[in-house]
Formats: structure tokens, C-alpha cells, sequence
């Protein structure tokens, strides 16, 4: 190979190597555009990096249209909450060695006077959350969040503040 193949060679690797660089998003994760699902202030300040970057993936994934992956990540974000509702209260052993969202939900409905609305889209978004996550056929529509959104602000709002995060 002459000189000047190396040379361009050289410069063609440089130049990849930069863009693979500027091209990935931050280990972090990008922030989305919007708050189209769920307003981030409900969880800001929370002390809780966790709860913030799920509700970041949450409106990122609604924003681009990943409404399977939003579906899951609002499962997981009702999961945490509800795990540190109890915490909070100083009764996580009644949670401790229990897997199943079903039963978490049906606990922190009935032992935490829960508005009827947020048992209601609880239940709900653990529904939607599971078809998205395991069944094959299956696919979350954007209507199938959209219905419940008003009820998600709702539900975040309450379990953030019975979890004392607010």
C-alpha cells in the first residue's frame, strides 16, 4: 500500500472514530424534548436519580413513538414507587419477598386509601405493562397510553407524596 493509501486510510479511521464518538447518545441517556406523559417536576428533587431517569425514558419513548418500551418503563416506575411507599413507611417486609406487581398493586390500593382513579390506572398500566413485556402478539398503541394520562399524573402524584419523596 503507498503512502498516500495509508495516509487517507489513517485519516478515514480518525474520522470514524469521531463520529462513533458524537454519534452515541451520553452514557446517561439523553433527556426527551417533552413531557408528554408524565410532567418530570412530579419527581424532580425527588432525591431519587432512579425515578427521574425512568420518568425521562418514559416521555422519551412516548415521544419517539416506542409506546411497548414506554408501556414497560411506566410498569417499572409504578414498581419502584410502590416499593418506596412502602419504605417509607416503614413496612417494606410486607413486600419483601414478594416478585409479583399484581400483588404489590393490590397492597398498596388497600392498605393506603389510594383516590379510585389512581387504583384504577395502577392496575391498568401493570396490565398494559405485562402484555407489552411478554406477550409475543401483542403491541401497545399510543391510544392505549393516551387514555390513561390525565390518571398516570394522577397515580405518580400520589405514590410520590405517600412515599414522602415530595
Amino acid at each position: 500500500m503507498n503512502e498516500i493509501a495509508k495516509y487517507a486510510l489513517n485519516i478515514a479511521k480518525r474520522i470514524q472514530a469521531d463520529v462513533n464518538k458524537i454519534a452515541k447518545p451520553p452514557p446517561e441517556g439523553r433527556k426527551p424534548k417533552t413531557n408528554q406523559v408524565i410532567d418530570f417536576n412530579l419527581v424532580k428533587g425527588t432525591r431519587r436519580g432512579y425515578i427521574e431517569r425512568t420518568v425521562h425514558q418514559i416521555n422519551g419513548t412516548y415521544e419517539n413513538g416506542w409506546y411497548d418500551a414506554c408501556a414497560v418503563m411506566l410498569r417499572r416506575l409504578i414498581e419502584i414507587l410502590i416499593i418506596e411507599v412502602f419504605e417509607h413507611r416503614d413496612t417494606a417486609s410486607k413486600i419483601k419477598d414478594n416478585n409479583n406487581l399484581k400483588d404489590l398493586v393490590n397492597m398498596v390500593c388497600n392498605d393506603c386509601n389510594l383516590d379510585e382513579d389512581s387504583k384504577r390506572t395502577l392496575q391498568a398500566l401493570r396490565e398494559i405493562g405485562n402484555w407489552s413485556a411478554h406477550k409475543r402478539r401483542y403491541n401497545t398503541n399510543r391510544h392505549d397510553i393516551d387514555k390513561h394520562l390525565t390518571n398516570i399524573r394522577l397515580a405518580v402524584q400520589e405514590l410520590t407524596y405517600l412515599a414522602g419523596l415530595k
